[in-house]
């Protein structure tokens, strides 16, 4: 039968604002420090629940209710075997009785309801569901109108997250007000949680979106690890003020590293976080991240202060400034400035080898502009030396102000004009200043077809110099540049067994045409020549930076083959090899360079071979025919097994700069345990470069990893020992190093 009798009926959801209080961290903090500049609001991580069986409450859940519709507005259709009235005003439901609004399912043994005073009961197996949750109760009463209402024996189990618990009592004093007594949460199985909060009482108001929780504790199986007597927490996405997760570590260097940081809510558009940081062998160090957003900007202030390190005897900071604004739909502005207090800090302070082996600390101020066919900017950039084996003289100039244009445009028909230009002041310490004005007009007839295209090119490149010196203090250049880029592309079926495949043949040519000039007399400024690759067979210069513009008389060959599986559309070969064949010498080159008349380039070769989905290999190579030798090669294979388990091995070669060979696999035990680890050795240097060994366990809710590595930490390539912990509760956080963006870094596949 239909009836509005209990219409008014208070959702009983609402008493399960228990996992509202408890989903997020028992200190209340959102973990906001960890969002993206561009936004206050943190986005959830993706959490890996493939190891949890199916919720205990989901024994009654019923399939098929709506999941979108406004409930207010839904008629309430009320079901029972039994229905009675004595006196038409107090009504008696029996037998499998339920109450359903849209996708709010209400069933119990028996229901009664006075419709004077709108006092309605629910008793023997109260069992409730929504789109959100599945609740289980032993009895639960009410008013409708007040919308008061309590029960008792409460078991939840939210739906659109993983997490239930259990309250022994709860107390609705309106829609939005209630207390909930002797409460737990966990995202475990309900009847055996590894890990979960209780709290004495908890007292919810969603109207301002803040709960507060009296004698909370946090428990590991039965054993109590953080006690609190009080602690007030977000509802909702209103931020709040309070600790977050530590990181705990150890290295040789720092002896035992502990940071924990404290965040404020300080408004809806800036917040800031402060973070302590003791290391037992430097000291404690202080740092703090403030960040803001309007509604034209957005960025953020980092810094770190340790007054007295230990180990330097010295005072030892850090600071960065990261800003972007946008002006109207073409204009925004980008700041990145960074400064750190001597040039050993990343190698003392930094956690992987990459930032320890940072050498030049970048910072940059531009004003940039954006339209259909151009692009503008007008700022600067600086560097500071964060390497100790570099001499000050290696800094590279401050190039302030920096200008550039581009524009590119179509004329009549696929007739191309645009022009790439810069220009430059730079500046630095005991060196020549000058300024820099480089100016690329040109004209393209771009043509192409379904298997063929040609880009003719045709330009004049000019650039001219204003320097601090007494003789020839203006110097320029200035010469035609010409290119021709054509390709074709053959196909062809093949059949090997009962697959198909696609072979494609696709040759390219690559003329350019640039007349020699000297250039001797211009300065270096920011000039450096690019390391031969299979990209620069169709590049215009060889080198980076206007100071040097390459002569050119060359005809770059190319040819590249697929091999492409019909079935799925993957490309499970890919082979090139390519060189540039000299028909003048080349006669630019940086000081101290001769001149070469070589008849071609070093031969350039890649191979990609994915064999399947389980096995990839791949191969480049770089040999030089003028002098009979291998420049450059790198080797690589990998195989995935298993469901998560990869393995990789790879060589790596460059004459006279390195040789290394390296190895990384991750090898799941079973679904819970996987072992994973990394050697990475120089040959060249007869030394390890990086080793790490480690071991993780996965369950439901709680996963923990520990990892021991041994890595060069400074330029001097000395070593250092360091290990690692992890401890994460899922859905709530994690305590220790964060590992996890490493080891993707480090372990190529891993997951």
């Amino acid at each position: 039968m239909h009836s509005n009798l209990l219409h008014r009926l208070p959702r009983c959801a609402i008493a399960l604002a228990i996992l509202s209080c408890l989903a997020g961290p028992a200190l209340g903090a959102d973990d906001a420090p960890a969002c993206p500049v561009g936004s206050l609001v943190c986005e959830k991580p993706v959490i890996d629940w493939s190891l949890c069986k199916p919720g205990d409450l989901f024994e009654f859940h019923v399939d098929g209710l709506p999941t979108e519709g406004d409930r207010s507005a839904a008629d309430t259709e009320v079901k029972a075997r039994q229905s009675t009235s004595a006196d038409g005003e107090n009504f008696v439901l029996e037998g499998d009785a339920s109450i359903q609004q849209l996708d709010q399912l209400i069933r119990a043994d028996r229901f009664t309801y006075a419709r004077s005073s709108n006092d309605w009961s629910a008793n023997g197996n109260v069992r409730y569901q929504d789109r959100d949750l599945l609740l289980g109760a032993s009895d639960a009463r009410g008013n409708t109108a007040s919308g008061a209402a309590s029960l008792n024996q409460v078991r939840y189990q939210l739906l659109s997250s993983r997490g239930n618990g259990r309250a022994a009592t709860v107390e609705l004093t309106d829609s939005e007000h209630a207390k909930l007594g002797a409460t737990t949460f966990s995202t475990c199985p309900l009847d055996s949680p590894g890990w979960q909060f209780r709290a004495d009482s908890i007292e919810l108001d969603q109207a301002n979106g803040v709960g507060v929780a009296r004698d909370v504790s946090f428990r590991v199986g039965n054993v109590p690890i953080l006690w609190l007597p009080y602690a007030s927490f977000p509802l909702d996405n209103r931020r709040k003020s309070g600790f977050l997760y530590p990181t705990l570590g150890y290295s040789d260097e720092r002896g035992v590293d502990i940071a924990q940081p404290y965040y404020f809510n300080l408004a809806p558009n800036y917040d800031a976080t402060l973070t302590p940081r003791l290391m037992t062998q430097r000291g404690l160090m202080l740092g703090g991240q403030f960040r803001y957003l309007t509604d034209s900007s957005s960025g953020s202030i980092d810094a770190e202060w340790l007054a007295h390190d230990r180990e330097a005897d010295d005072r030892r900071s850090l600071v960065s400034w990261n800003h972007a604004s946008r002006f109207g739909q073409h204009w925004r502005a980008d700041v990145d400035i960074n400064h750190v207090s001597d040039d050993r800090y990343f190698e003392d302070f930094g956690r992987s080898l990459d930032i320890a082996s940072t050498s030049l600390l970048p910072s940059s101020a531009y004003l940039r502009g954006q339209g259909i066919g151009w692009n503008a900017s007008i700022g600067g950039d600086e560097f500071q030396v964060t390497d100790p084996t570099l001499p000050g003289a290696a800094e590279p100039y401050r190039r302030l102000p920096r200008a550039t244009f581009e524009i590119d445009r179509a004329l009549v028909g696929n007739l191309q004009a645009g022009i790439e230009s810069e220009f430059v002041a730079f500046s630095k310490d005991d060196a020549l200043d000058g300024q820099r004005l480089d100016a690329f007009p040109y004209l393209a007839y771009p043509v192409e077809g379904a298997a063929w295209f040609l880009r003719p090119k045709l330009g004049y490149r000019y650039t001219g110099y204003q320097l601090d010196r007494d003789d020839d203090d203006a110097p320029d250049r200035g010469m035609p540049i010409a290119s021709v880029d054509a390709g074709l592309r053959f196909e062809r079926p093949l059949a090997f067994g009962d697959f198909g495949y696609t072979q494609t043949l696709e040759p390219r040519l690559y003329y350019l045409r640039v007349p020699y000039r000297n250039q001797d007399d211009l300065p270096l400024f920011d000039t450096q020549e690019v390391p031969f690759s299979f990209g620069q067979l169709f590049r215009s210069n060889r080198f980076i930076g206007a100071d040097r513009q390459m002569n050119a008389n060359n005809l770059t060959l190319a040819l590249t083959s697929r091999l492409i599986e019909d079935s799925s559309g993957q490309e499970r070969v890919s082979a090139s090899i390519g060189q540039i064949r000299y028909f003048d010498d080349q006669r630019v080159q940086l000081p101290g360079a001769s001149a070469t008349d070589f008849s071609g380039s070093s031969y350039v070769g890649e191979l990609d071979l994915r064999i399947n989905d389980r096995w990839r290999a791949t191969f480049s190579n770089l040999w030089n025919p003028n002098t009979d030798q291998t420049d450059l090669s790198a080797v690589g294979l990998q195989n995935r097994f298993g469901k998560q388990g990869v393995f990789n091995v790879s060589y790596r070669f460059r004459r006279n700069l390195l040789e290394q060979a390296d190895l990384s696999v991750l090898v799941p035990l079973n679904p819970s345990w996987r072992l994973i680890g990394r050697w990475n050795y120089s040959l060249y240097d007869e030394k390890t470069l990086e080793a790490f060994a480690g071991i993780e366990h996965d369950s439901c809710c709680i996963a923990w990893r520990v990892l021991a590595r041994h890595y060069v930490h400074n330029v001097e390539r000395e070593s250092t020992n360091a290990l690692y912990f992890e401890l994460e509760f899922k859905g709530v956080g994690s305590i220790g190093q964060r590992t996890g963006d490493f080891l993707r870094r480090s372990v190529f596949g891993y997951q």
